[in-house]
């Protein structure tokens, strides 16, 4: 079976990534999946059918970076407005999410990274640690904490 063209699998999957960077945290989802694409545009990579674990690792490093980037801008200054989101954004904070989606923000990021990889994108634990650079193992453990963590934070809200 031939691989896509890079016409289409941007095509198929920018929207997919621009919702996972979302997710993710990312303030310029779109932003993020575009540079994803463009990376992998000016690289060959050995395997074609690699594509996929190379955009979603990308898009996972490139929402880690700009989150550390925004830390330390945050740092400097006193009082930052609140981020702009996307309408991408927007509409996947529907009412009924908004608590789940709050409590997903406030999980460590290895965690809410292994969760949205494997309940959002539905991804296999193999897929997840190739795309945090993690072992397996390593994004079961991340998973379950997250899960545990966001049990808690749900149950404190409904109180």
């Amino acid at each position: 079976m031939a691989q896509p063209s890079f016409a289409e699998l941007f095509a198929a999957q920018y929207h997919s990534l621009v919702r996972l960077a979302g997710l993710l945290g990312a303030d310029d989802p779109e932003d993020i999946a575009q540079e994803a694409f463009a990376r992998l545009h000016s690289r060959r990579l050995r395997d074609d059918g690699a594509a996929m674990a190379y955009l979603r690792a990308t898009v996972c490093n490139l929402t880690r970076n700009r989150l550390r980037h925004l830390r330390l801008v945050r740092l400097r200054r006193p009082d930052p407005p609140e981020p702009v989101r996307s309408s991408e954004h927007t509409v996947l904070v529907s009412e009924e999410h908004r608590e789940l989606l709050a409590a997903v923000d406030r999980l460590p990021r290895r965690q809410r990274e292994a969760l949205v990889l494997r309940y959002w994108l539905d991804l296999s634990e193999r897929e997840i640690a190739d795309a945090m650079g993690v072992s397996p193992g390593s994004v079961k453990t991340h998973a379950s904490r997250g899960l545990a963590a966001l049990g808690r934070a749900l149950k404190e809200e409904e109180r």
